[in-house]
């Protein structure tokens, strides 16, 4: 089998979790266009509409347009030091969650100027901040980034 070289592997992953996630953007946009939240198991999990025009779980949502183009900027930014990382030593795949996901919600904020988040998990009244496969992806990237980086043998 043959192997995948590194910045392919960086790319083919970023470019699967961007597909997947505007997919899925695209997909429960429409399903909920015609309904409300849509119960997928009741007390727990649901699919609604969410515009974010923040970043991470809301934050940073009532800056102007000065802070769209810093969030467009340091997505592009976040992307060019995970490619960068992958290229030096760094798991190209786990970079390549990271910038997927980075690029996944800037998409949306090219287009819409806010990002679309659809997965609702709450537990009586207490409600996970909504969010999709990009922040998914962008948080699973980090947490193994972080323990690869624990993980790792010190430098001599």
């Amino acid at each position: 089998m043959a192997r995948v070289h590194r910045p392919s592997l960086f790319f083919l992953t970023a470019a699967l979790v961007l597909i997947l996630d505007q997919a899925s953007k695209f997909f429960v946009r429409n399903l909920l266009a015609h309904t409300g939240p849509v119960e997928l198991i009741p007390g727990f999990f649901r699919l609604v509409r969410v515009w974010n025009p923040g970043v991470a779980f809301g934050l940073f949502a009532e800056h102007s347009a000065w802070g769209r183009y810093l969030f467009l900027l340091l997505s592009l930014g976040a992307v060019g030091v995970f490619y960068y990382l992958s290229r030096r030593g760094r798991s190209p795949w786990v970079c390549g969650l990271i910038a997927g996901g980075a690029l996944g919600n800037l998409v949306d904020r090219l287009f819409y100027g806010k990002v679309f988040d659809f997965l609702d998990f709450y537990w009586k009244n207490y409600h996970w901040p909504a969010f999709n496969l990009a922040d998914a992806a962008i948080s699973v990237g980090v947490i193994l980034f972080l323990l690869q980086g624990f993980s790792s043998p010190s430098p001599k």
